[in-house]
């Protein structure tokens, strides 16, 4: 005989070689013990998930000459050696008839059949008709099944096998035993390609046959189609094929789901430049559009999955390398953003099917998902906030005008006109610096101050020192005293007029030029923000950790403008340019209660805001920073 897929080698031949279907054959064998026969069965479910298998296996069971219970028959599963087992088996039995209704779906082949009906079987002790795919069946070829399968001959039983089970009429469903078969779960379909593998002499890696079992999607045929196709193409090493998950990836056309995870942390951080790198070296490198999507479409499943069960959920039937990539990435979004992104990226799967500029629709789509991350909550719309005058969305941003040059034994600061966020949590009153306004040491912002023509927005190291510890380490690394005035540009440019480094920065260094860029560059809320962040190197990438803000605010603060400047930083110091900011898990940074604040402050001006006093109030919250957004 000839090579035979394994599909049809590892077919199952009794019921406990059945996977996944307990509840199927628990059922059918007590039937079979306790001698309760139905004339009408109705399979269905899946493809390939032993539909038809168990119709054979009935079959056998049904005309095996042992009796059960009987030394070669204990139990109720056939005994598959005497000749009618052997016949059924081999296909060529008399009396079980295989229909393919695909084909024979007419009123004439239906007719055929029930006239065949009423004679008594050849040999065996049923005549049994076993209908594939009987959805197919036209409604007029039912009719005339009808009354046959109402009133059957008691040696006549029909077996009806189909993957639409909605479109047989309910007047034949109600005449049959229906049984809904479930999808093969992932476990079991691993178990039985590790059993396969082993028979026949395979080497395999787990991960690979993980993929495979991933690819069948619930069907056991799928997956030992695709084994068997693996086999062919795998390597031989001293006699045996050897399995490799690369090699699965690459005859499916699967791309790794680590390209996945780096696509959704540069979604997250709000890097469009990187995903578009991203996604033009996957298209260039040969993957469809629309695989790209289904694919991950099918990872933020899993993420989605792993946010609301957590890595070791039932709802993931993936390897554990793959549970805990998930688990990771869910980290990156809330449960909310999640289901927005996989709205998203579902509808640019549809829109591909008929799109001609495919690569179009979905760079399109995975901007999206950017774009999406700077959408405020309705509730946050709904709370008031923005009734109070805080938020300014509509505003332009107003004309920057380049700083003085400060006359001064100081390096000069650059002339880097001055950026800040257009929104703000506070009213246009508060107590905070004018242009224009020197402030000594030891003063407190709203103070009165003599106007000074030369510096256009003078702080004091002392107000530094109050701040943040960054911005003090900062003041004292430049060489200015704690009762020195200074300006924003001098304390900036003093540390960026050192030697160039020649080798990679250490963390710190690397923290305080970005800190001291950011503050030449008028991001100083973005300067304190990162710099209580925890800063460490990963691999290529430099990950910041913050805790104690929300994502809109960190989103606000940390705006485009300012990773544009840190990018360009890390670039002068020869430091990995992939920058990821992420949320901290709340155990390396806590926030600490704010201290009182000073009289005349800023803090106190935010504290005594009717809009703050009141969302106390409601929420029963306590301020624990204040971040001065407004307009300089």
């Amino acid at each position: 005989m000839g090579y035979q897929v394994l599909a049809r080698k590892y077919r199952p031949q009794r019921f406990a070689d059945v996977a996944g279907q307990d509840h199927v054959t628990r059922t059918l064998m007590n039937a079979l013990s306790q001698n309760r026969i139905a004339h009408g069965y109705i399979f269905s479910g899946h493809r390939g998930i032993g539909k038809t298998t168990i119709a054979r296996i009935v079959a056998m069971a049904l005309n095996c000459r042992t009796e059960i219970g009987s030394p070669e028959r204990p139990t109720p599963e056939p005994c598959g050696t005497c000749v009618s087992c052997t016949e059924i088996r081999q296909g060529n039995a008399v009396d079980v008839i295989e229909i393919d209704a695909a084909t024979n779906r007419g009123i004439d082949e239906i007719r055929e059949l029930r006239d065949a009906a009423r004679y008594a079987p050849s040999r065996d002790r049923y005549k049994i008709y076993i209908l594939d795919e009987a959805h197919q069946i036209t409604d007029a070829a039912f009719n005339a099944l009808l009354k046959t399968l109402e009133e059957p001959p008691a040696h006549v039983i029909f077996m009806m096998a189909t993957t639409q089970p909605e479109d047989i009429p309910q007047t034949i469903r109600s005449r049959c035993q229906h049984f809904s078969f479930h999808a093969v779960k992932f476990d079991d379909i691993l178990a039985q390609l590790k059993m396969i593998a082993g028979n026949e002499e395979v080497t395999a890696e787990d991960d690979a046959l993980a993929l495979l079992a991933e690819a069948g999607d619930g069907s056991m045929r799928d997956a030992l189609s695709i084994m068997d196709q693996a086999i062919a193409s795998a390597p031989i090493e001293n006699g045996r094929a050897v399995l490799s998950s690369a090699q699965i990836r690459e005859l499916m056309g699967a791309v790794p789901n680590a390209v996945f995870e780096r696509l959704l942390e540069a979604v997250a951080a709000g890097q469009s430049a990187e995903l578009m790198e991203h996604l033009n070296l996957l298209v260039n490198a040969g993957h469809n559009p629309s695989s790209l999507a289904r694919q991950l479409v099918r990872y933020l499943r899993n993420t989605l999955m792993a946010k609301l069960g957590g890595a070791e959920t039932e709802l993931l039937q993936i390897s554990g390398d793959e549970r805990a990539r998930a688990a990771r990435t869910a980290l990156l979004f809330t449960e909310e953003e999640i289901t927005r992104n996989l709205q998203i990226v579902l509808r640019t799967f549809d829109d591909l099917n008929y799109r001609q500029e495919q690569r179009f629709h979905l760079e399109l789509g995975l901007l999206k998902l950017i774009h999406a991350q700077r959408l405020l909550p309705i509730e946050e719309l709904l709370s008031g906030v923005a009734a109070g005058g805080g938020f300014r969305t509509g505003a332009p941003a107003p004309a920057s005008t380049p700083r003085p040059t400060v006359s001064a034994p100081r390096p000069a600061a650059s002339s880097v006109p001055a950026t800040a966020p257009a929104l703000s949590p506070f009213g246009p009153a508060g107590g905070g610096w004018d242009s224009g306004a020197k402030m000594e040491s030891g003063s407190q912002p709203g103070s009165s101050a003599s106007p000074v023509a030369t510096m256009e927005r003078p702080v004091a190291v002392s107000a530094f020192q109050g701040a943040t510890p960054f911005l003090a380490a900062t003041a004292q690394a430049t060489g200015f005293a704690s009762g020195e005035t200074m300006t924003e540009g001098a304390l900036a440019v003093a540390p960026l007029a050192a030697a160039a480094p020649t080798s990679l920065p250490s963390i710190e260094a690397i923290r305080h030029a970005v800190g001291c860029a950011l503050v030449e560059g008028g991001h100083v809320s973005a300067a304190q923000l990162l710099g209580a962040g925890a800063w460490t190197m990963d691999g290529g990438s430099l990950r910041i950790e913050i805790s104690g803000m929300g994502k809109k605010m960190r989103a606000l603060t940390v705006n485009a403008a300012a990773e544009k400047i840190i990018r360009q930083e890390l670039g002068r110091l020869g430091a990995p340019s992939r920058l990821l900011v992420v949320p901290g898990e709340g155990t390396a940074q806590s926030a600490a209660p704010m201290a009182a604040p000073v009289a005349g402050s800023i803090q106190e001006a935010a504290l005594a805001n009717p809009l703050v006093q009141r969302a106390r109030e409601i929420f029963k919250a306590e301020v624990r920073s204040v971040v001065d957004l407004r307009q300089k």
